[in-house]
């Protein structure tokens, strides 16, 4: 099984650290033709463009005009899109008893809001080229309950989740593939930040969930980016309308 992109164009959301980062170099090892990576992290989308001989565009998807924004400057940049990876996302704790409008908003806006119109202006691009295509949207295994601080983010991602399968079945027949990953805890820079210092856990605070796991650690990063890679690729093909648990607990075993 060959697992490759040549000749594709991928754009990633949420490509300056973490998830998006590795992805974006997964997708580059794994022969891109042409990559555009999006973050509002500035100096980190930049460092990482120049690594991977990318194109880049610096926007915030808490704007509602942010992926019309991404998508014009990709299609200026390369005439097309053929994957897209739906990276980004924001971890802000909000339970159901203290979760604030302004809270549900801003996740709702990048976790649900930005990834839908990306994903229309990406099959918009497809359906008029009548090319195929692939989707992945990165989740999270907590779209499946979540612990009660993460109620409005696992929310949010809930809905990702439900959009993902209707983009699979409306565009079915048309070859565009949309599939996503219902991903596990991974120390990403920002989930490190989250825990030691707003959350106030301190430093050992890695360690100690480490200890806990089957594995005797985190999911990395790494993981998720071979995944969406042959989500993205033909080797995965027809398969559509997966949401693949990425975790080392079965959903619904007890624990």
């Amino acid at each position: 099984m060959i697992v490759g992109l040549q000749d594709r164009v991928v754009l990633i959301t949420g490509a300056a650290s973490g998830i998006g980062a590795a992805i974006a170099r997964e997708v580059a090892n794994a022969g891109a033709a042409g990559l555009m990576l999006t973050d509002r992290d500035t100096t980190g989308l930049e460092t990482i463009a120049r690594e991977l001989h990318a194109r880049h565009f610096v926007a915030d998807l808490a704007s509602p005009d942010a992926p019309g924004k991404i998508m014009q400057a990709t299609l200026q940049a390369f005439g097309r899109v053929d994957g897209l990876v739906n990276a980004a996302g924001l971890t802000t704790r909000a339970a159901l008893t203290k979760a604030s409008a302004a809270a549900w908003d801003m996740l709702f806006a990048v976790n649900s809001r930005a990834p839908f119109f990306l994903m229309q202006a990406a099959v918009a691009d497809m359906l008029a080229r009548k090319a195929a295509g692939a989707i992945v949207n990165i989740l999270s295994i907590n779209a499946h309950c979540g612990s009660p601080d993460l109620a409005v983010y696992s929310a949010s991602k809930g809905a990702l989740a439900v959009l993902t399968k209707n983009t699979a079945q409306a565009h079915m027949a048309d070859r565009i593939r949309a599939n996503g990953i219902h991903l596990g805890w991974v120390a990403t820079p920002s989930e490190l930040h989250m825990q030691a210092e707003i959350l106030g856990r301190g430093t050992g605070w890695l360690a100690e969930e480490e200890a806990k796991a089957p594995l005797g650690r985190l999911v990395q990063a790494e993981e998720a980016a071979r995944l969406a890679v042959f989500m993205l690729s033909d080797a995965s093909a027809p398969m559509s309308g997966v949401l693949a648990d990425l975790e080392q607990h079965v959903t619904g075993a007890p624990r």
